[in-house]
């Protein structure tokens, strides 16, 4: 059951449905894969992948844009050290947009019967759905995503209503959240409306001829607090009991999950002050869309859950109305005999979700070290179970210390079958640990007078005080270092910081508790990126037998040595190497000056730009039939990915404002343009209708919007704009000068990906980490040879970087691969090359004026260069770096 071999690392790459993991051996996947999966993923998977490669033909002009903007348009975000960086939403987020969009614009699926055409398993019949509207469910491994998925569903309805004729989606959103926890996490999120547009969720003014932001105009409601409800507009964000029909829906006397009293999730009707009774407003309106996050709870027709949603539905339809659209999102979409909601429809699984390094690793003890582990013979609990609240500890401490460097904690998550044994191992790790002394923080109910939002006074104070430090424990100004609870907290609970879970009590079907569900709570990351980051689980032998049954589920659990003399099974730290006692670390100190820039980029008017001098290669004007200009798709011109499609609509009209509209934006996107945008598409629609093809063209003609998407035609309009723009814009002032320092000791931590590295002897570094074998075996060299002083890897966290005009003519920074000592005064840079690439020569040009400006404004150190391609590198084997510096002095440039 192991992933395809072609499975790429990346989450962002796009996956194809022949190398999607499923629950068998690869040599059953042509003949059964479609058999073993959710009934009716494996179909929508092709029939998506055939909707994504043709352009997203079929869909509504909004839709169409929408996905044009969330998934091929390049996204800069603002970051908090005033950098820019590129969003992209996960191929996970992407598929599930793309199927729910292809369901409703292409398919016209309207219920339960029109989803059935895409069972491939043949046991698909209509008795599995309970509902009687539409309903998609969205399986996602936790910790990929799904609130983005949410906030791109609703927009996409929102707009969708707004702008497409006859739409049956919703401009009013039902989100519901099935507990307090998950309520206080979406509300941070759509607080303001921020995921919107923090997220490049809503696309620009302008883009493909509308005013998306203006027009983005919602209301958001939390449980209680509504004030105004608007005939649309409207995002009514609650628990799923604020939505009950009036009734009362009490606990169960025989529930044994107390933890739904700390979530908040079925408290009794006399439990709210409710000012106004959201159920009645939601039922009152015309329009509406229902989202559920972590939705495995609305999942039984005899639960009052979903009877409320299906009150609403049967309300709408008494208007004349009905129910938009049901979209569920989570990681466990299953019912308590472990069937799988047939209405799912994308599914990206936990196995694929670790193989991307999207959460964390589960890792396992190994067999010597869960053979030194045993339960006592003691009534005491803590007693009995001592050896693995001990290794638990000790392999916590081990995390902590490691993510202390990079100004993290980690979290230890003790689970107990029943309250009084909670207390127990609180007060056992408080009184054993001296520094979890103070730190523990305990959750459950009925130790402290059965604490609910019934309660009044100083229990209602606790719960939301619980609330606050369970939600806040991964801050460092939180004093909690542990929580120890009941249960495991099945959802919601989304702290990043678990790095140890130990487990002191065991599950059974009937605890309807999924392995996915125990180790949820540890999957979210740490920190950004592919860093691969982990996840400890230790516990009883039936704990671990209970997770052990996830891999089931695809999931390889990693194991490895646990307990005192074992090394931490944490993500790569680079640091400064100061508890090295061989290391003097002053000496291998190097000191680099960081100089003010020499290129800018002069933000002269465009309207300075002359269409008719670009000296393009002038375009054919090609003649196509009526059926050829129906579809106008473009494509990228480096990649030939299709990054936008115009139909024409049904009386043969095309709108050439979007078009040149679309070019003029990715000219701006391309550039990092931030103003002149009218001025650009004046330009634009000057040099198509003038200059691009040799003569005059009729832009309402629909002929020249086709031609417009010939690769020949793009090519030379992006390529002509950018190049002239640069001509006019990017400067070289000529001269610099000294405006700070770079000290390489005083580079903050950092975790960079597991990959190869070695251990030096000459620098301030504990690794060198090679991006090539090339670099790891310069570095090798750099530390034999006799005349170097010191070396480092110029880490993006030491932010050495030079800026330069590249190939393309844009302006860009170029970071050099290594910094050499070889004195008090004299440092070499090296660029070490594998492959040369076309920005190789200006990079060296940019590195060797560098160096002239830099040794004429200060003469204390004299900088140079040295450039070393692995060819003649390997050939002649240099013996020191005196002999390297003569033997590759010159770039040939």
């Amino acid at each position: 059951m192991a992933l395809h071999p072609d499975f790429p690392n990346s989450p962002h790459a796009i996956l194809d449905p022949a190398i999607r993991w499923f629950p068998a051996d690869e040599a059953l996947r042509a003949t059964s894969m479609d058999k073993l999966m959710p009934p009716l993923v494996a179909v929508l998977r092709q029939k998506v992948k055939e909707f994504r490669d043709g352009g997203y033909v079929g869909a509504s002009d909004t839709s169409r844009s929408l996905l044009n903007w969330w998934f091929k348009t390049p996204h800069l975000i603002p970051q908090a050290d005033g950098t820019m960086a590129e969003f992209q939403y996960f191929f996970s987020q992407r598929e599930a947009l793309e199927t729910i969009i292809y369901l409703t614009d292409v398919v016209g699926v309207k219920d339960k019967f029109d989803l059935m055409r895409f069972d491939s398993s043949g046991a698909v019949s209509a008795s599995m759905f309970d509902e009687t509207w539409r309903r998609f469910v969205v399986k996602m491994a936790t910790g990929a995503g799904k609130t983005k998925v949410l906030s791109l569903a609703l927009a996409w309805s929102f707009y969708h209503k707004l702008y497409e004729p006859g739409s049956a989606l919703a401009r009013n959103f039902l989100v519901i959240a099935p507990n307090i926890i998950v309520l206080d996490r979406i509300y941070k999120d759509f607080q303001g409306l921020h995921l919107f547009f923090n997220d490049p969720v809503i696309p620009d003014n302008g883009f493909d001829g509308r005013n998306w932001r203006d027009d983005f105009q919602l209301t958001l409601h939390v449980q209680d607090e509504v004030r105004i409800a608007q005939p649309t507009g409207n995002i009514f964000l609650t628990n799923i009991h604020r939505v009950y029909a009036g009734e009362d829906i009490p606990p169960s006397p025989d529930d044994d999950d107390t933890m739904d009293y700390f979530l908040g999730k079925r408290p009794t009707g006399a439990t709210t002050d409710s000012k106004v009774d959201l159920g009645m407003i939601v039922r009152d309106i015309d329009e509406l869309m229902v989202l559920n996050d972590e939705a495995h709870h609305i999942h039984d027709s005899r639960l009052a859950w979903f009877k409320s949603i299906e009150d609403i539905h049967n309300r709408l339809l008494q208007k004349g109305s009905a129910l938009s659209l049901q979209i569920d999102v989570t990681a466990t979409p299953k019912h308590n005999n472990g069937a799988i909601f047939v209405q799912t429809i994308a599914d990206y699984p936990l196995v694929e979700a670790i193989s991307q390094n999207v959460v964390k690793h589960p890792v396992l003890p190994d067999a010597p070290s869960r053979a030194k582990l045993s339960e006592r013979q003691s009534a005491k609990y803590t007693e009995k179970y001592a050896d693995y609240i001990d290794l638990g500890v000790i392999e916590w401490r081990k995390a902590d210390a490691e993510h202390r460097k990079l100004g993290k904690k980690a979290i230890l998550f003790v689970m107990t079958d029943d309250t009084r044994n909670c207390d127990d191992v609180a007060t056992y790790l408080e009184g054993v640990y001296p520094d979890l002394k103070g730190a523990v923080l305990v959750i459950h109910t009925k130790s402290n007078g059965d604490i609910s939002e019934a309660a009044s006074g100083k229990a209602k104070e606790e719960l939301e005080l619980l609330r606050k430090q369970a939600n806040e424990i991964d801050d460092p100004a939180s004093p909690y270092k542990a929580i120890v609870s009941v249960l495991m907290l099945k959802e919601g609970w989304d702290v990043r910081n678990v790095t140890t879970i130990v487990g002191l009590r065991a599950y059974s079907s009937k605890s309807n508790i999924l392995p996915e569900q125990t180790l949820g709570r540890g999957l979210r990351k740490m920190y950004p990126g592919g860093i691969e980051e982990y996840v400890s689980v230790v516990g009883t032998d039936a704990f671990m037998e209970f997770v052990e049954s996830i891999q089931a589920e695809g999931v390889e659990l990693e194991r490895k040595a646990m307990g005192d003399g074992t090394k931490p099974k944490t993500p790569l730290v680079i640091e400064i190497d100061n508890e090295n006692e061989k290391k003097d670390i002053d000496a291998l100190d190097i000191e680099i000056p960081v100089m003010t820039p020499r290129i800018y980029r002069e933000y002269k008017s465009l309207g300075d730009l002359d269409v008719t001098s670009f000296g393009h290669q002038i375009a054919a004007y090609l003649t196509f039939s009526e059926e050829e200009q129906r579809e106008i798709v473009f494509k990228d011109i480096t990649t030939g990915a299709v990054t936008h499609t115009t139909i024409l609509d049904t009386a043969g009209v095309a709108d050439f404002r979007s078009v040149l509209g679309y070019f003029a934006q990715t000219i701006m996107k391309d550039l990092r343009l931030v103003s002149g945008y009218d001025v650009l598409y004046g330009k634009v629609k000057a040099f198509v209708q003038s200059e691009l093809f040799g003569r005059e063209v009729d832009l309402e003609s629909p002929n020249t919007l086709r031609n417009l998407s010939e690769l020949a035609a793009t090519k030379a309009l992006l390529e002509g704009f950018k190049k002239a723009i640069n001509a006019l814009t990017v400067k070289d002032k000529g001269d610099a000068e000294i405006r700070d320092t770079i000290k390489l000791r005083q580079t903050r931590p950092f975790v960079t990906k597991d990959q190869g590295y070695v251990v030096p002897k000459k620098s301030v570094f504990n690794r060198i980490v090679g991006d090539s074998h090339l670099e790891l075996v310069f570095a090798g060299f750099l530390d034999g040879c006799v005349d170097v002083v010191s070396y480092a890897k110029n880490y993006f966290a030491v932010n050495f970087k030079l800026d330069y005009v590249n190939a393309d003519g844009n302006i860009s920074n170029y970071y050099p691969d290594f910094l050499v000592k070889l004195g008090p005064n004299r440092t070499f840079i090296v660029e070490t090359k594998g492959q040369e690439d076309l920005d190789v020569p200006l990079k060296m040009a940019r590195l060797r004026q560098w160096c002239e400006d830099i040794n004429r404004v200060q003469s204390d150190v004299a900088y140079d260069f040295v450039y070393v391609d692995q060819e003649s590198f390997e050939k002649y084997s240099p013996k020191s770096f005196k002999g390297l510096s003569e033997g590759f002095r010159e770039y040939k440039l």
